[in-house]
């Protein structure tokens, strides 16, 4: 029978191995940006919150620069609804009505942005938070569907605010609105603009917390896990149809910031407890790695 001292000396031993491991790779990242993509069921739990924003606060404090990008879907439907407005979707988009945008700029550079910002602060960070309107950070356009209001996307990404801030060692944490060049905002894809940014950026890597393992080859079976791909495999996958639905702009998106000079593209599973360390300060990670064909070895 195991008593409390040995169990006690072997999750020490335990931590001692998991710091040990994440050496090289806290060497690897250190003085790196890290963009990190937040939202999914790791924003709706407080417990899962927490975690997200302890492991962010850790990348700061051993050197690495993360950047936030953050949406949040559930608290503007839930806005909506107390204002009255019914939810729309087209084709897997927000339709995004001038109402609409108004709420949605008010959730998420009002309420969810800044409540993000203190979470960080109070953790220990120091976090500034942003929308694309700050210094002009990104400029937006329609996006290219009918019927579907003030929905847009990336014309250009300008990153002196964001480089300023984080060679100052502030964590920025940046909603995903922005307006085009009469000041119309719109309301855009946190994906997107996750990956917009890591690819202005030219990041070390680019994360995106989501509701799923990874890419799986049967979405039924979590053993089927790709832990690492690189650009040709993953638009095969898209093409044959093993990635679907809403996965396919996911990958799209890692694909697009890979082609544009960032080094590797991760898809984690945000519902579990400290998903961001363990993807990146273990030798298995728990997700799916894409990188470019040159980076495979």
């Amino acid at each position: 029978m195991t008593t409390t001292h040995e169990y006690i000396q072997e999750a020490e031993a335990t931590r001692v191995r998991i710091l040990s491991e994440a050496l090289p790779y806290i060497q690897q990242l250190s003085g790196k940006t890290v963009v990190v993509k937040y939202g999914g069921a790791a924003m709706k739990d407080s417990h899962l919150k927490d975690k997200v924003i302890r492991d962010v606060v850790l990348m700061s404090c051993v050197g690495i620069r993360p950047v936030v990008v953050h949406g949040g879907g559930p608290e503007i439907n839930a806005w909506l609804d107390k204002l009255g407005i019914e939810p729309q979707f087209k084709n897997g988009l927000r339709v995004t009505d001038a109402p609409t945008m108004d709420v949605v700029e008010m959730v998420l550079v009002g309420r969810v942005n800044k409540e993000l910002v203190a979470l960080i602060n109070q953790a220990g960070g120091k976090a500034v938070g942003l929308c694309g309107k700050d210094a002009n950070l990104i400029k937006a356009r329609p996006a290219d569907h009918e019927g579907i209001g003030f929905v847009g996307e990336v014309t250009s990404v300008d990153t002196r605010i964001l480089e300023s801030l984080v060679s100052s060692g502030y964590i920025p944490v940046v909603s995903s609105v922005a307006a085009d060049n009469t000041g119309q905002a719109y309301n855009i894809n946190a994906d997107t603009v996750a990956g917009e940014i890591a690819a202005a950026l030219g990041a070390e890597k680019l994360i995106l917390l989501t509701d799923t393992a990874g890419i799986l080859r049967d979405y039924k079976d979590l053993s089927t896990l790709i832990p690492k791909l690189d650009i040709q495999e993953a638009r095969k996958l898209i093409e044959t149809g093993v990635v679907s639905g809403g996965m396919i702009p996911k990958v799209n998106c890692c694909v697009r910031s890979l082609a544009q000079g960032v080094r590797a593209a991760h898809i984690i599973d945000g519902r579990l407890p400290h998903s961001l360390l363990l993807e990146i300060f273990t030798d298995s990670g728990i997700g799916s790695m894409i990188v470019a064909s040159e980076f495979m070895a």
